[in-house]
């Protein structure tokens, strides 16, 4: 199995990144987790599309979207035959000094894979003390600073969940630390609008564009009491969530859930590149 590092493929032992690079110094860089379905990836032109927004959103130039493509079909030809796959593509700023102050370099563009194994079919959830600022530089971007979800994410796994969910500052309904949250509400399929600060997710898009969802702002108070509610993602697709804090929600999956899941599977296989 080869990795890609800025247009060449290399052995594992050998595909090297500076430690001056600020994706690792101070976390400036953006980055994506694409699906790979029997080695196929999926919606991959969508990944690429909002790699390059997240990277204008950091003020980084325009990553090579066919650069980058090529780099996940060659790394990808050279993974095992798993049935499904993990692809991570970054893109940082490179080299720097020790400070916030860019380097002249360039950046350092990288494509790695590895094996994906299927999430539980149901979820449990934590609601963690945390929030994420709405109005912050980095709301609504993918960028390589993980680290309020890895807190949030141990947080989670310490009180018996999954997943961790984020409310904002407003006190709505924002998102978990890797995923998109839907929920059902008044029989209708509901999920915080980006101005939440939640991502704009790939999946989610995509079960908005499928399955008729609406955007709408959702009182972080009023999520355990949802009579339905799911999680969506590139490596989950749509999990529903079974309890929420040791809650259980009446219903996992209820009806509507259970459509969305048929109705996104049936158009998943119609087209790896929707």
């Amino acid at each position: 199995m080869k990795i890609w590092v800025n247009g060449a493929l290399r052995d594992p032992e050998d595909a090297r990144v500076s430690v001056y690079d600020h994706g690792m110094l101070v976390g400036d860089g953006v980055f994506e987790t694409v699906k790979a379905v029997r080695g196929e990836p999926f919606a991959l032109t969508r990944h690429l599309r909002r790699l390059a927004r997240s990277a204008a959103g950091l003020g980084l130039p325009e990553p090579d979207a066919e650069a980058l493509r090529r780099g996940t079909l060659e790394v990808l030809a050279t993974a095992p035959d798993w049935p499904l796959a993990r692809i991570r593509i970054t893109y940082t700023s490179g080299p720097g000094p020790l400070g916030s102050d860019r380097g002249a370099e360039g950046p350092t563009a990288t494509v790695i894979v590895g094996e994906q194994r299927p999430f539980p079919p149901l979820a449990d959830v934590c609601v963690v003390p945390w929030r994420r600022n709405e109005h912050g530089a980095l709301a609504g971007l993918k960028t390589t600073s993980y680290a309020d979800n890895v807190i949030a994410l141990a947080h989670a796994k310490r009180n018996g969940g999954g997943e961790a969910i984020f409310g904002n500052l407003a006190g709505n309904l924002c998102e978990g630390t890797g995923s998109n949250v839907f929920v059902v509400r008044d029989g209708r399929l509901v999920t915080p609008p980006l101005s939440s600060g939640c991502l704009a997710g790939v999946t989610r898009d995509l079960v908005l564009e499928w399955c008729g969802g609406e955007e709408e702002d959702l009182p972080l108070a009023e999520f355990a009491g949802s009579t339905e509610a799911f999680l969506t993602s590139t490596t989950r697709d749509i999990q529903p969530i079974r309890a929420v804090d040791g809650a259980a929600l009446p219903a996992a999956p209820g009806p509507v859930t259970a459509k969305a899941m048929e109705v996104f599977a049936a158009r998943a296989a119609e087209r790896v590149d929707p």
